[in-house]
């Protein structure tokens, strides 16, 4: 008998602008297209122009009433990410939905971006943080629902506090999960802030599972020639339906985070199976190396400092 296919009912977001970051493909796009679909106009930041063109005229066929378009952006760049919020900002449309989803995993070798941060933790975690700074004044306008894309990964291993850019021994799986434990510690902390001084602003966490995406895919560009021997499995399960998701149930839990009435700040969302691979969205508790008040106060220091930004209240 086929699996049933979970699914959630998206509120009418007509006159809504969202963001969402790794828009190109993947998730991101699944994401976009969901919210075009729900009517809300969607800006995708892309870093590669012509997959961000290819990924527009797929809603649009998906969509033909759809408003999306594309800005540019480089999330490992913090020159790219401050010229996106200048230019966001000059557009002055308030923002009602952010989704911090782009993300980068496990290039078999340390890079440094242009800035010297390691690249896991610039494009997943330290990018978002300064977009999020940037366009706060929109944000908050608008009466944000911010939604940050954490991994299971997170669940494992925490911030690699004494070696958070990987400087002295580079173990991808583990940098990987210290960037996306560091975004769900930055939500979270936006979050309490948000509340403490009445932003408006709402912020949750979420994590889609295990699906098929291109994370594990082949990635030339940083390293990688091939598809991952993970990838491929975790392909071959999703099309037998078992145990994993798809790419069009492991968006469901940012999707609720973002738009449902009932999803709330501060929450962690993730799919309802076993092992919280896949299924339906539902509320978690929280990984405990994302709990804590005092990492992520701490986290918010360290970015804030590496990042050059400031949340001004």
């Amino acid at each position: 008998m086929p699996r049933k296919t979970p699914d959630i009912e998206v509120p009418h977001l007509d006159g809504k602008l969202a963001l969402v970051t790794g828009a190109s493909d993947g998730l991101g796009l699944g994401l976009a297209e969901r919210l075009a679909r729900a009517g809300a106009e969607v800006i995708m930041p892309v870093r590669n122009r012509a997959k961000g063109a290819a990924a527009v005229e797929r809603i649009a066929a998906l969509v033909p009433a759809a408003e999306v378009s594309t800005r540019e952006l480089d999330l490992s760049s913090l020159e790219s990410v401050a010229k996106l919020a200048e230019r966001l900002n000059r557009e002055g449309r308030p923002i009602d939905i952010l989704i911090n989803n782009a993300g980068l995993m496990t290039p078999p070798d340390r890079q440094v971006t242009g800035d010297g941060l390691e690249l896991q933790f610039a494009t997943n975690h330290l990018g978002h943080f300064a977009l999020t700074a940037g366009i706060l004044p929109l944000l908050r306008e608008g009466g944000a629902r911010v939604t940050s894309q954490t991994s299971i990964a997170a669940k494992q291993r925490g911030v690699l506090w004494e070696d958070l850019q990987s400087e002295q021994r580079y173990d991808a799986a583990k940098a990987y999960a210290s960037s996306k434990s560091a975004l769900a510690l930055f939500a979270m902390e936006l979050e309490r802030r948000s509340r403490a001084g009445g932003w408006g602003i709402e912020s949750n966490v979420s994590h889609p599972g295990v699906s098929p995406t291109n994370l594990l895919a082949a990635h030339p560009e940083m390293g990688r020639s091939k598809d991952t021997f993970s990838v491929r499995v975790i392909r071959t399960l999703s099309r037998l339906g078992v145990l994993v998701g798809t790419p069009a149930t492991g968006l469901l839990p940012a999707l609720y985070g973002a738009t449902s009435p009932e999803a709330e700040g501060g929450k962690f969302y993730g799919p309802d199976g076993l092992l919280h691979l896949s299924g339906a969205p539902a509320e978690e508790k929280p990984y405990k190396f994302f709990a804590g008040e005092a990492d992520a106060e701490r986290m918010w220091e360290i970015s804030e400092g590496l990042a050059g930004v400031r949340f001004v209240d």
